[in-house]
């Protein structure tokens, strides 16, 4: 990549309009669901799936849920997106509202 092209893919990156938002993960085989917050959510399905493929930073559940049916029977879905307008000032303290509100309205565990 030459030098012009990789500033303005790191301009554009700078650039781009973020979503933050609610997702939950659903295990197929036992019903469970979880439920977590993101600042990006067009990204976060990647670092799940990272997660999941090395069993890595998991709630006990979903670890259990994991070994016994496998990656594939656990499922990611955004709930909720926020643009930026969407979004008060204290967001992490509005994207935590918003979480416990699905966690309650879903009866799922928090990711």
């Amino acid at each position: 990549m030459q030098r012009d092209e990789r500033k303005a893919a790191t301009a554009a990156y700078k650039e781009r309009k973020t979503e933050a938002g609610i997702y939950a993960l659903r295990c197929a085989a036992t019903g469970g669901v979880w439920v977590g917050r993101a600042a990006d959510v067009s990204t976060v399905q990647n670092r799940v799936r990272f997660s999941l493929a090395h069993d890595a930073g998991l709630r006990a559940s979903l670890k259990a849920a994991l070994r016994e049916h496998g990656a594939d029977a656990i499922s990611f879905e955004v709930l909720e997106r926020f643009g930026e307008d969407d979004i008060p000032y204290a967001r992490d303290k509005f994207l935590r509202e918003r979480q416990e509100h699905w966690r309650e309205k879903l009866e799922a565990e928090a990711i």
